[in-house]
């Protein structure tokens, strides 16, 4: 078992160093675009010392982002966040451009090649191809734009039974027996929602504005077209997207509809309304598999031991640094996340947790993440330890599953441990669909970039209505609401 997870020394950096401003990294970076290397050894001690530098800046944007999100309304936190993005960030861009061309022009890098860089080498390739220095300023600006989604939404609130609550509190009043406390809640949820639709409007106009000039800037025909090749998608392509999405309507949706059938006769009601997807069709009371998220935490730990005693030892490391933040509060951004933290290699979850079962998958698909940082923290180079999102995901949504076995932790009662195994089961099956149309979505969002907005909400509609199964009754506005909560950050 593992007891600290202790950072690595640096080699390049002085071990006191701290960032102030540009001009107090700038000289680092100078000294890697004049070093000449002369054979590979050299080029490999230039792409450690580039990986060290690198790995500090990234945790030192991750710590702005991450109490940026904590806490969306202080004012400090947004400040630092911005100072990064605006006056670091855009230096940083162009100086790893001049860093990636001279990687590759050097006569040594073949003898690398079988050394495990060919994936970085090949991104590298890539990014040298798309960039362009008109697109930095544009990334500054799309950056803040995306930022400012977290603050609106931070700021939502209703009071339902006479107290003031955030949205995700609010959303465990749709667990509940009763259908009218369901709809209440439910209604008052997007209606609140619905109250920025202004401001979440003309923010997704600007954010397509933008995406579209750097897809321009970079020769593509749009946004998606050049997010294929930002993202380092060699091994699918838009085509495979396609097939993705039918194969969802053909099998997934029919299943899902039969799940909706037995939903509706099971509450015995004429239709079923947003407000009828989550809670128990039988009648029973919702699941509480924790009290609080210190409580959380302890369970995930102890089933991560069951697992394997060094897991849970990983999740304690994590504790001991301070590395959650787990509960729901009003000026928390939405949402979840695991953010690695690269330089010192133990990373962050950050959830918004209030009692529910979809809290504690929360927990242990961000666990996921967090255990492949930890098992990754020691690979040579960042770019080694950077995956895309298909891969990431893989371990995270691997977590929720190979964890079941072990969920009595949370559910000691065996009908309500078999219970949340089968609303589990039940939402992987939900979420495919989900996936397609919001996929689906983004496609046509960014082929058709001088859409207005109210052609923006009949597409959704189409995508949505497409794979909604048997749940078309959602409202015009409460749809799309959901879509801008959902697409402003990708």
């Amino acid at each position: 078992m593992i007891e600290s997870l202790p950072q690595r020394e640096r080699a390049f950096l002085p071990a006191a160093y701290e960032l102030t401003d540009w001009t107090s990294v700038q000289s680092y970076f100078d000294e890697l675009k004049n070093r000449i290397i002369l054979n590979a050894d050299e080029l490999r001690a230039w792409f450690q010392d580039r990986s060290e530098l690198e790995s500090y800046l990234s945790e030192n944007f991750a710590w702005r982002y991450i109490r940026m999100t904590t806490d969306t309304s202080n004012e400090a936190y947004v400040a630092a966040f911005n100072e990064f993005n605006e006056n670091i960030q855009p230096h940083w861009a162009e100086i790893s451009n001049t860093l990636d061309q001279k990687a590759i022009a050097s006569p040594y890098v073949d003898e690398l090649k079988d050394e495990g860089y060919f994936i970085t080498l090949r991104a590298m390739r890539r990014q040298i191809e798309i960039f362009r220095t008109e697109n930095v300023p544009l990334f500054t600006q799309i950056q803040q734009l995306q930022s400012q989604y977290g603050n609106i939404a931070g700021a939502m609130t209703v009071t339902l039974n006479g107290e003031e609550m955030t949205l995700q509190k609010a959303g465990d009043f749709l667990m509940q027996p009763n259908r009218e406390v369901r709809e209440e809640a439910w209604k008052a949820i997007w209606e609140r929602r619905y109250q920025d639709h202004e401001a979440l409007d003309e923010l997704l106009n600007q954010l397509r504005d933008l995406r579209h000039q750097v897809a321009q800037n970079a020769g593509f025909a749009n946004f998606r077209d050049y997010m294929f090749a930002a993202m380092g998608r060699f091994d699918y392509t838009v085509e495979d997207c396609f097939n993705f999405h039918d194969a969802i309507a053909q099998t997934v949706v029919p299943v899902l509809n039969e799940i909706s059938a037995e939903r509706k006769q099971a509450l015995q009601t004429a239709d079923l309304r947003p407000w009828d997807k989550l809670v128990d069709p039988t009648g029973k009371a919702p699941l509480k598999p924790f009290a609080g998220g210190e409580d959380l935490l302890t369970k995930t730990i102890e089933v991560f031991d069951r697992l394997d005693p060094e897991l849970g030892s990983y999740l304690r490391v994590m504790r001991t640094m301070g590395r959650f933040d787990l509960e729901s509060r009003k000026g928390k951004a939405p949402g979840g996340y695991n953010y690695p933290l690269e330089e010192s290699g133990v990373p962050f979850i950050f959830m918004n947790a209030t009692s529910n079962l979809r809290d504690m998958v929360t927990i242990l698909h961000e666990g996921g993440h967090a255990v492949h940082s930890i098992v990754t923290r020691d690979l040579a180079l960042n770019s080694f330890r950077n995956v895309p999102s298909e891969v990431a995901e893989l371990a995270s949504m691997s977590m929720e599953l190979i964890t079941m076995d072990h969920w009595d932790v949370f559910f000691p009662n065996p009908e309500d441990l078999r219970r949340a195994k089968l609303d589990h089961l039940e939402d992987i099956i939900e979420t495919l669909p989900w996936v397609a149309t919001v996929d689906a979505f983004q496609h046509w969002l960014y082929e058709n970039p001088t859409h207005s907005v109210e052609e923006r909400n009949e597409a959704w509609l189409h995508y949505r209505l497409e794979w909604s199964g048997a749940f078309q009754s959602v409202s015009v506005a409460a749809a799309v609401t959901y879509l801008r909560s959902t697409l402003l950050l990708h």
